[in-house]
């Protein structure tokens, strides 16, 4: 019975393309804006200066959803209180853009590059130092852009025993507050959600004016800005121009004084009379103003306690999987449970399943066509349950345990970083565990996970994972004949060739894959039912796409032994076996047999060279030429079959010439040192 399929309503058009609003990233230095957008950030970002001068901003595309946003991470402010250093160019662009005004026109500085005024405000304020933060909040709301506040280090304000009411905070400050521990991923699912329905509805905060004693002076000053022709050179919302008028003598100040002397003049006489009238200077007034209200504003949101903490079971698990030092010790726990069950769980399950019906079906021989026929039909069925009963089975069942229960979700965080130096995203770290076990299922995982271009670039990539069947083989000849040390250089070769693996798919695939939120779901127990159904939706197409191709190709096989072809196959593969790998010309056929299943290979190898010890036929060099071409050539007929399933022939043919060529790319540069050394 097949899954009922999932509908998701749209709120709206789609906010993609020339849709998809740009979104800044605004915050004062550690806050955690960087590490908010290095967790969304896509495999390409952007890097430039604004206006060709002070420190550069980064962007990328983000998907959220069926929507995508541009997030830009702009240089740390404190403050419009004074518009010096990068404050002013910061301020330029939240306000226009690249379409500067009347009054910035005969600026040295002109913008360099083409990027739109932002949609949404992203302000990232520490929930430890709310207070300051809550400053730059107030003077946010005067641009009059849809505002977001992300309240991160919520962790580290438990800990102080420090509890803020988010919902009054909303309520006081007119803009969505979303809870965040940026550095752990937690709340950023839930925040960028809001940043796109922030886009969708487009609703600005309302200013919140400052106190009666000051706005009681800011009258004269709110004339000037009225006035048409300065509104128009300055193309500034009112309400914020008329405070920087009023509280600092920087970029806005000189403006009016270069190119509306009459108006200076009102606005000096203006502050004049405000400054006598007021205990200090206007500038100063407001400036403590803003403090006195972020104050108020803070002791009416916050209080001591420990309400809502998370049980310690849960802090201590969040520490272990996501803390920036120490999640990848979590994450290697997991990776090392994952081999765990390959090479013992697994193991055993083959050693008492599949070798014993091997064993048990050995004898059968035949020599008439029809036997070997069915001969071939049986060996397809017996390499089905090769890969469903020992690896399949047991390696997809935990690997969903551990993503119902939500561990997963924060493996694939934390590796996130590493996986876009490939070109891809986190989120399939599941698939990649997987291949180490068996890369049909992985690559049925990667169906789940991922689209487009990431889908092809992580498939491929994941056929030249070690899988059970192959470390099977180095481990049994290279742990006999080369040493622990050999068996590990072996080893060491996965990482190198999928590294470089990955970067030539990425000049292969150049489009930039935008970013994605790594969901934190909440830890769970998951269901039997839940269990039993997301197995069955990753395994089913071993039955119905696997089986028959692997049917297929063990009767082919099976008819070119039976009519003699192993001579022509051998002559055939000597260019390769010969002359390219060093290795004798028999060879070619336990070779080829290799793509039906790897240990069929090793067997074969025993049955051509007629020995079971390999030392007095094979030197060291040659043991270890074989064994890196072996791991790197062909994925298996099965792993083929999921390729087309997956990709389309076009790409499973491509995988074929790629690992082709890579294994003898490895295999030679394994070869020649070896020869040069022994």
């Amino acid at each position: 019975m097949s899954l009922p399929a999932q509908t998701f309503p749209l709120k709206g058009p789609l906010l993609r393309g020339s849709r998809r609003p740009r979104v800044a990233l605004i915050g004062q230095a550690n806050t955690g804006k960087s590490s908010i957008f290095r967790a969304a950030s896509s495999t390409a970002v952007h890097h430039e200066r604004l206006a060709g001068i002070g420190p550069a901003y980064e962007e990328c595309q983000v998907e959220i959803g069926l929507d995508q946003i541009s997030l830009v991470d702009l240089p740390a402010i404190d403050t419009f209180h004074q518009l010096q250093g990068e404050v002013p160019v910061v301020l330029k662009y939240l306000l226009w853009g690249d379409r500067w005004p009347a009054i910035a026109r005969h600026e040295a500085h002109q913008p360099e590059k083409a990027f739109a005024a932002p949609d949404v405000l992203l302000l990232v304020m520490d929930a430890t130092a709310l207070e300051r933060d809550l400053e730059l909040a107030l003077e946010l709301a005067q641009i009059g852009r849809p505002l977001v506040i992300a309240l991160n280090r919520m962790d580290e304000a438990r800990d102080k025993r420090l509890f803020i009411n988010v919902r009054a905070l909303s309520a006081k400050l007119g803009a969505p507050v979303v809870p965040t521990v940026a550095h752990m991923g937690i709340g950023l699912a839930d925040l960028f959600s809001t940043v796109v329905r922030a886009a969708r509805e487009a609703r600005s905060p309302q200013p919140q004016p400052p106190s009666p004693h000051i706005a009681a002076h800011l009258p004269g000053i709110a004339d000037i800005v009225a006035t048409a022709d300065v509104a128009t050179a300055f193309a500034v919302p009112p309400m914020l121009l008329t405070m920087q008028l009023a509280e600092n003598d920087d970029y806005f100040f000189d403006e009016l004084r270069c190119h509306f002397p009459v108006q200076f003049a009102a606005l000096l006489h203006a502050r004049g009379q405000a400054s006598a009238a007021l205990p200090r200077p206007l500038d100063d007034e407001i400036h403590a103003d803003r403090h006195h209200r972020a104050a108020l504003l803070y002791e009416a949101v916050t209080r001591p306690g420990g309400e809502f903490a998370p049980p310690r079971w849960q802090r201590w698990a969040d520490e272990l999987f996501l803390h920036p030092r120490w999640g990848m010790v979590g994450s290697l726990t997991i990776f090392a449970l994952v081999l765990f069950f390959v090479f013992e769980v697994s193991a055993f399950l083959d050693s008492h399943t599949v070798a014993r019906l091997i064993e048990w079906t050995a004898p059968w021989q035949p020599t008439d066509l029809g036997g070997v026929l069915a001969r071939a039909v049986l060996d397809g069925f017996i390499g089905l349950a090769g890969i469903v009963i020992p690896y399949m089975i047991p390696l997809v069942l935990l690997l969903v345990l551990l993503e119902e229960s939500g561990i997963m979700h924060r493996v694939a965080f934390v590796v996130d970083r590493g996986f876009h130096k490939l070109g891809l995203h986190g989120g399939v770290a599941l698939p990649f565990l997987m291949g180490l076990g068996c890369n049909v299922p992985a690559l049925a995982a990667t169906a789940a996970v991922t689209h487009g271009r990431d889908r092809t670039v992580a498939a491929l990539l994941i056929t030249f994972l070690p899988c059970s069947a192959r470390s099977a083989i180095l481990l049994a000849l290279g742990g006999k004949y080369l040493g622990g040390f050999g068996v590990f250089g072996l080893f060491m070769l996965a990482p190198i060739v999928v590294s470089l693996i990955g970067k030539l798919l990425k000049r292969r695939y150049p489009e930039t894959t935008p970013g994605m939120i790594q969901e934190i779901p909440p830890y769970a127990v998951p269901t039997l039912r839940a269990l039993l159904a997301n197995t069955w939706e990753r395994s089913r197409d071993i039955v119905t796409v696997v089986l028959p191709l692997l049917v297929a190709g063990s009767v082919v096989l099976a008819l070119l032994s039976h009519f003699g072809a192993d001579y022509w196959i051998n002559l055939t593969l000597t260019p390769i076996t010969v002359w390219w790998l060093g290795l004798p010309v028999v060879l070619g056929v336990p070779i080829l047999f290799g793509v039906l299943r790897k240990e069929l290979s090793l067997l074969m190898v025993f049955q051509a060279l007629g020995t079971q010890e390999l030392e007095g036929v094979l030197d060291v060099t040659q043991i270890a030429t074989f064994l890196a071409f072996l791991t790197f050539y062909v994925p298996c007929v099965s792993t083929f079959a999921m390729m087309v399933k997956l990709l389309g022939r076009r790409e499973a043919y491509f995988s074929i010439v790629l690992s082709v060529g890579a294994a003898l790319a490895v295999a030679l540069a394994v070869r020649l040192p070896l020869e040069l050394l022994l």
